[in-house]
């Protein structure tokens, strides 16, 4: 089965976990497809995603660069070739009132963004309460290849990704759901 092959995915973290993180990526709403683990105490993230809950065969790794970086950078391996796929860029000081990310290639140069809906709500979430869902908009080459709609329940972490059509051939499905991930697991954790 090609995991990379779907319109629409969710990302949801797993409620209780004592150490570290775990994510369920599922086709659609029902059809898990993808299990993510994200080690605690790591010094530097390292999430891997597999094929199944065994944590047998791995597909997909995100690992960021630096210890400490405020404007973190992931890069995203395909596991089988140890091949980069691209890379994953957070916009620090820009992210303190409105989350910006920026996709990259494989030579680090920008080929796109994943920005927060917008700056009003942004704020709200951060100065007063934060049940109101963030979305974010991404588009490589000012081309909208996707949207990431976090749910509004402060107790489970979910990632929705919806891909439009004129992301094929644009954005790469894998540094998709990367994102996605990232977005559930780091903008999850901050606010």
């Amino acid at each position: 089965m090609d995991r990379f092959q779907f319109d629409k995915y969710l990302i949801r973290r797993k409620v209780i976990k004592l150490f570290g993180a775990s994510f369920r990526v599922f086709a659609g709403e029902d059809n898990p497809i993808l299990y993510a683990n994200l080690k605690a105490f790591k010094l530097k993230e390292d999430i891997r995603l597999y094929t199944g809950d065994d944590m047998k065969e791995e597909v997909l790794v995100i690992k960021a660069r630096n210890i400490i970086d405020l404007g973190a950078t992931y890069d995203v391996y395909e596991s089988e070739r140890n091949e980069r796929i691209g890379v994953l860029k957070r916009k620090g000081m820009k992210s303190i009132l409105k989350d910006e990310w920026q996709f990259l290639d494989n030579n680090d140069k920008q080929i796109g963004t994943i920005k927060e809906d917008n700056l009003a709500l942004a704020l709200v979430r951060r100065l007063l309460i934060n049940i109101i869902p963030q979305t974010f908009t991404a588009e490589i080459n000012g081309t909208k290849v996707c949207t990431y709609v976090q749910s509004a329940n402060p107790f489970v972490s979910k990632v929705r990704v919806e891909y439009t059509r004129e992301a094929e051939g644009l954005l790469d499905r894998r540094l998709g759901i990367a994102a996605g991930l990232l977005l559930c697991a780091v903008e999850g954790k901050q606010n």
